[in-house]
């Protein structure tokens, strides 16, 4: 008998209060402060907050399940909200849990001196756009060795291409130049990397990989196709952060 009354009370709440929205992937809600993420990823531990990876990943499982992350297992996130001394772009192995690179990566001159503080998807901004990106071919241009990047969000950062945002090396990008200046250089808009690095992290993410670039001071989440699919059913809207 009291087993019976335990199985009607269980219905009862369950039918009352029912479960809405949707899981999130590994297991972590994104916006939240949740530290079990790196319970999967120990390297980045102390390195990148627990809210920024989280976002990224699951950022990177929508993407590829929408068919537009052809490169499996490796995620580039840049996280905007550390200084320019630091490093803050990070190349993550997220089948394996692992940390493969961390660098040092400039943001745009229209963005901020030691910080980026503003974002822009304007053509001629000179700001670094945000969100989620995936990485293209390697070509040789003005800037030598050089790998494309496609936005992923309409308004936030769909305009990379036409801007010219790519990865590439430059020479203000290095702890000698932080040592005279007190921060690295800055670029016309793109996430420019080390002449030591670049390489390296261009041969890593290209063909098809996931990138994510974050800052939290303009609630980012809230205007991204990612995190609110509904925004990309509605009309196109102006630049989110000009």
């Amino acid at each position: 008998m009291i087993i019976r009354l335990l199985m009607v009370f269980v219905l009862f709440v369950v039918l009352a209060f029912p479960v809405q929205g949707h899981s999130l992937s590994f297991d972590i809600n994104p916006f939240n402060n949740n530290s079990s993420v790196f319970s999967k990823f120990p390297a980045l531990s102390g390195k990148i907050s627990s809210r920024v990876l989280a976002m990224a990943l699951e950022g990177y499982r929508t993407l590829k399940e929408q068919g537009k992350v052809s490169r499996d297992g490796i995620l580039t996130v840049i996280d905007f909200d550390r200084p320019s001394v630091d490093e803050r772009m990070f190349v993550i192995d997220v089948n394996r849990g692992q940390l493969l690179y961390s660098a040092l990566v400039a943001h745009g001159r229209g963005s901020g001196d030691n910080y980026a503080e503003s974002f822009s998807n304007i053509p001629g901004s000179f700001q670094s756009s945000l969100g989620f990106y995936t990485t293209g071919d390697t070509y040789d241009g003005k800037n030598g060795y050089s790998l494309r990047l496609q936005g992923m969000e309409r308004g936030i950062n769909d305009n990379a291409e036409s801007r010219s945002i790519v990865i590439h090396g430059a020479n203000y990008v290095s702890y000698d130049f932080i040592k005279k200046h007190g921060r690295l250089g800055r670029s016309e808009g793109c996430p420019a990397l080390s002449f030591d690095t670049f390489q390296q992290v261009i041969d890593l993410i290209k063909g098809g990989s996931c990138l994510f670039i974050y800052h939290e001071g303009k609630e980012y989440a809230d205007k991204s196709t990612i995190f609110v699919p509904d925004l990309a059913r509605r009309q196109p809207v102006s630049d989110q952060f000009s």
